[in-house]
């Protein structure tokens, strides 16, 4: 099972019909070449020594130069998070016995042999701590049977002054009256829930976004006392489909 890029893998059956799978990447970072090493004269008596010309082998040594610029380090986890879902894909068909290959010729993607559809999502945050860098870089899929749907695994809290610019104005009205750490959760929420019906519906970013939900707001309220590690599920009538929250794994699923 190609399991080596991937760790913690999750999955969960939503229906008899659906599954999900989530999982953190282990982080590789880009190769250094070799004019990304330099020679370092590592010896107590390096003062005196080179002040009489006296250089020993042995006291020479290589170490990586750090600069690896922002734009490696983000080329190599768009490449990182891309493989990263197909093998995660992979791993849920082996896991619910299905043997397909996966056609991305189009939106919304699906399977060649069974026709079922497939969504892909990644998130991740990228930390310096003590001179190191820390990745941490999470992918998500989905398979349904019968109609596209929609998945978003977010890790990160949404900005509340990203949230004022870009969703509906309803929305806005209840998430200001809301206390500050709900409010935080149910924009996240609402970001999710957005980013899934842009790829149910091949929405552009600002049409996705500026969409109302202001209904369902109420209903993820309600869902604020559950466990971290409930399933929550939403039964929205009034779009056909159903939602389905996992916190515990950042995401959240439209079918």
């Amino acid at each position: 099972m190609p399991t080596s890029f991937l760790k913690n893998i999750l999955y969960t059956q939503l229906d008899s019909k659906t599954w999900c799978a989530t999982a953190q990447l282990i982080p590789r970072l880009p190769p250094q070449p070799l004019t990304s090493l330099h020679l370092v004269f590592d010896n107590p008596l390096k003062p005196y020594l080179m002040q009489n010309n006296v250089l020993y082998r042995d006291d020479w040594r290589l170490i990586p130069n750090t600069t690896v610029t922002k734009q490696q380090i983000a080329k190599t986890r768009r490449q990182q998070q891309r493989k990263g879902v197909r093998l995660l894909l992979q791993n849920l068909l082996i896991e619910i016995g299905i043997t397909d290959l996966l056609d991305e010729s189009q939106f919304p993607y699906r399977l060649i042999k069974s026709g079922y559809y497939v969504c892909f999502s990644h998130s991740g945050s990228a930390n310096i701590k003590s001179s190191q860098l820390e990745l941490d870089d999470k992918v998500a899929v989905t398979i349904g049977t019968h109609r596209p749907i929609g998945i978003d695994i977010e890790i990160q809290a949404i900005n509340w002054h990203v949230a004022q610019r870009f969703y509906h104005p309803a929305e806005i009205e209840i998430l200001a009256k809301l206390p500050i750490d709900q409010r935080n959760l149910i924009t996240k929420w609402l970001w999710q829930l957005k980013e899934s019906f842009i790829k149910i519906y091949q929405y552009t970013l600002a049409q996705g976004l500026g969409k109302s939900y202001a209904d369902i707001i109420p209903k993820l309220l309600v869902s604020l006392n559950n466990d971290d590690s409930a399933v929550i599920t939403i039964k929205d009538t009034q779009y056909g489909y159903q939602i389905v929250a996992l916190p515990y794994q950042y995401t959240l699923i439209v079918f």
